[in-house]
C-alpha cells in the first residue's frame, strides 16, 4: 500500500513538473514574441511632379516616431535614426529588383509639416557616396514613400550632389533637383539648364521673398523660381571670383533683384556701385 502511495506521488510530481517546464516554455515563447520588432518594408516610387504631403490627422499624437541612437555600422561615434509608422518600423528597399537592400537606418530624420505626417531622412550610408533621400508621409491615409533622385549625366555630378541641405526656416534642398518647403511639406521639382543632368552650379542665395534660388555655374547665375517654375540664366561677361568673399562682393556690386512682368524676383545685371545686400551672400 506505501509502495503504491509513493508511485502515485511520484507519478503526480512528475506531472507537475512537465506541467511547470511547459507553462515557463510558453510563457517565454510568449514573451519572446511579444518583443519581436513589427517591420514593413516598402519600395519608393518616383516622385514625377510637385506634390503635396501635408496630410492631417484627428488627435494630437502623431502616427509616426523618430528614434534616435548610435549608428553600428560605422568606427565614429555617429547617430542614426529609425521612423516608425505606428507600431511598425519602417524598413525602405533601395534597389526594386533587390529584396535584401531593404534598410531602416538614416543618418538624418525630420518632420517637414507642422501635422508631423511627413519626415524627410536620408539613409546611412558608408560607401563615401552622397547617400540617397527619401520622404516617408501619410498620403491618402496611407504610408507613402517617395524617392527623391533623378537620373543624371552630369559631368560635375559629384561636386553638387550632396543631399539634403537646409535653407534656413524656408525648406531643404535636396542635390540641386528638389526642394521641399518646411511647414506644408510642399515638394518642388527644380527646373534644369540641361533636362539630362542636375544642376552643374552651387546654390548661393535666395531671393528676399525666398523663393527664387540661385546657383552658381561656371557661365551664369542660373535662377529657378521653384513655385512657378520660372527661370532665368544671367550670363557672365567675365569670370566669376572664386573665393567666396571676392565672389560675394562683386556679385552685390554687379546685380540687384529686379521684378518680372509676372511679379517674380530674379537678379539682374546692374552698373549700380551697391544694389544688394552683401549680409544676403553670408
Amino acid at each position: 500500500m506505501c509502495l503504491l502511495l509513493q508511485k502515485k506521488t511520484k507519478h503526480t510530481l512528475t506531472n507537475m513538473m512537465k506541467q511547470l517546464l511547459y507553462t515557463l516554455g510558453l510563457s517565454v515563447l510568449l514573451f519572446s514574441c511579444q518583443q519581436q520588432e513589427i517591420t514593413a518594408t516598402y519600395t519608393p516610387r518616383v516622385l514625377t511632379a510637385n506634390e503635396k504631403f501635408n496630410e492631417s490627422i484627428e488627435g494630437k499624437d502623431s502616427l509616426f516616431t523618430i528614434l534616435s541612437k548610435k549608428d553600428k555600422n560605422t568606427s565614429e561615434a555617429k547617430e542614426a535614426f529609425n521612423v516608425k509608422f505606428k507600431d511598425t518600423l519602417v524598413k525602405i528597399q533601395i534597389n526594386k529588383a533587390d529584396a535584401n537592400s531593404a534598410a531602416d537606418q538614416f543618418s538624418s530624420a525630420q518632420f517637414v509639416n507642422t501635422q508631423r505626417t511627413a519626415i524627410l531622412v536620408q539613409l546611412a550610408d558608408n560607401s563615401g557616396l552622397t547617400a540617397p533621400a527619401y520622404l516617408i508621409a501619410l498620403k491618402n491615409g496611407k504610408l507613402d514613400v517617395v524617392s527623391l533622385y533623378r537620373p543624371s549625366k552630369g559631368k560635375e555630378d559629384t561636386k553638387y550632389t550632396t543631399g539634403i541641405n537646409k535653407m534656413g526656416r524656408t525648406g531643404y534642398l535636396v542635390n540641386n533637383d528638389f526642394f521641399i518647403t518646411n511647414v506644408n511639406a510642399n515638394v518642388y521639382l527644380i527646373k534644369r539648364q540641361n533636362p539630362e543632368e542636375r544642376i552643374q552650379g552651387e546654390f548661393i542665395l535666395n531671393s528676399p521673398d525666398k523663393s527664387t534660388l540661385v546657383f552658381l555655374t561656371p557661365s551664369s547665375l542660373y535662377q529657378v523660381n521653384y513655385p512657378s517654375d520660372e527661370v532665368s540664366d544671367e550670363k557672365f561677361s567675365k569670370p566669376a571670383p572664386q573665393s567666396d568673399a571676392e565672389r560675394n562682393s562683386w556679385i552685390a556690386s554687379n546685380f540687384r533683384w529686379a521684378k518680372n512682368k509676372k511679379g517674380i524676383n530674379f537678379l539682374k545685371f546692374s552698373d549700380s556701385n551697391r544694389i544688394v545686400d552683401i549680409k544676403e551672400f553670408k
